[in-house]
């Protein structure tokens, strides 16, 4: 009997999920829509996603029979956000395996889907945790962004920060602290076993208020080298000059944070970031209370100016506040206009994650990626671009305001 029960509740499971991963044909009716960062609005225009692709965007289009309807007369219609720099590592993840389905989504809705998020990059988790929530999403049974993840990244020996002296020794135990070349790439090849898709570094370790420790080269090096031979991308948290310096040296691919600390980062160093293709994600929130703050959004301006290219992300789920509202207003007080911050939330991570060819514009042949808000960002207030009004991933609304 038990046996029986368990098939018919996987059997309703399966069905379940597959039904709401089939509810992808849809309409977003009589919006303005920006194609891309750098397009005209449409005005009055209906965008049409059929199996979870984008068919058609104009102004008159054929809508198919049973298509669901969003009537959006006044609302504004993006790609899909981007977040690049979250982390799964509250207590509230934990065992996201066997969490209940409905709990898990409404903490994806509270932490990410509800600011318009559709796609994610964990910067630093319990790798194990967040592949689950992962899958879990992916096979439909639960709303979510798609996560990319760095599960557990790699620190300086012997230097982990000092805020993260309060964490469960048990993920504690699994902290990556390598201490030659040769440990580092072991971990890097631990991680990617385990499903990972990007690999962080700390090559700038806050080990005190008033220490920072960088990585040693060889290991910052050895563990970049490795991730890349999988094709992996390598994030670093620089901190200061020095921490920044070894990540421009071991060949890293994206800062996940600006320096905090940006005494001696002068203009040629700058221009050797941009010159090796460098990405930086700001995340002035979370610097917005530092008394540098100035010399942080001046130092973001420089990069971007210079040509380099700049992504979106907050560092959500280390600040346990997912408001995204002063995020946007220290990105304007930085000289970063609506489609530079537009980019950095769509185009800019869909070029840097290599699938731009159906993501981050709002096209036929895209993925139906869309984050549809109220008021419109083009007016110059920067905080519209929290009004969201629907989250849409492929097809699917995986939030919808009340």
């Amino acid at each position: 009997m038990r046996a029986v029960l368990f098939l018919l509740i996987s059997a309703l499971m399966i069905t379940s999920g597959a039904s709401r991963l089939a509810a992808q044909n849809l309409a977003i009716a009589d919006a303005t829509v920006y194609t891309s960062p750098h397009a005209p609005a449409l005005h009055h225009a209906t965008v049409v996603i059929h199996d979870g692709t984008i068919t058609a965007v104009g102004q008159h289009v054929h809508v198919p029979q049973g298509a669901d309807t969003l009537q959006c007369n006044g609302c504004v219609v993006l790609a899909g956000f981007w977040n690049a720099h979250v982390h799964f590592m509250e207590p509230k993840w934990d065992d996201a395996a066997h969490q209940p389905a409905e709990k898990l989504e409404g903490q994806l809705q509270a932490m990410l889907t509800h600011s318009g998020f559709t796609t994610v990059v964990d910067c630093g988790s319990d790798g194990e945790n967040t592949i689950a929530l992962r899958r879990r999403i992916e096979s439909g049974e639960i709303a979510g962004p798609k996560i990319y993840t760095a599960g557990v990244p790699i620190f300086p020996a012997h230097a982990l920060p000092y805020y993260l002296d309060g964490i469960p020794v048990a993920l504690r135990s699994k902290l990556g602290q390598p201490e030659t070349p040769a440990e580092a790439a072991a971990f890097v090849d631990k991680n990617v076993a385990l499903g990972t898709d990007i690999t962080k570094l700390f090559t700038g370790s806050i080990v005190k208020p008033d220490q920072i420790t960088p990585m040693a080269l060889p290991i910052a090096r050895a563990a970049a080298e490795e991730a890349h031979r999988h094709g992996q991308l390598v994030f670093a948290h620089p901190s200061n000059l020095e921490g920044t310096r070894v990540a421009v040296e071991a060949g890293v691919d994206v800062l996940a944070h600006a320096p905090e600390a940006t005494r001696g980062i002068d203009e040629p160093f700058l221009r050797k970031m941009v010159a090796q293709h460098m990405t930086m994600i700001p995340t002035l929130k979370l610097f917005s209370q530092d008394k540098t703050i100035a010399q942080i959004r001046d130092l973001v301006n420089q990069f971007h100016t210079m040509g380099g290219r700049l992504v979106y992300g907050t560092d959500t789920g280390f600040l346990p506040d997912y408001d995204q509202s002063e995020e946007f207003r220290q990105l304007s007080q930085a000289g970063l206009g609506f489609r530079e911050v537009l980019a950095m939330l769509t185009t800019a991570p869909a070029e840097l994650f290599k699938v731009a060819s159906n993501q981050g514009k709002v096209a036929p042949g895209m993925r139906g990626d869309l984050t549809v808000l109220t008021e419109d960002p083009a007016s110059g207030d920067p905080i519209a671009f929290t009004k969201v009004l629907y989250t849409i991933r492929g097809g699917r609304v995986n939030f919808r305001a009340q």
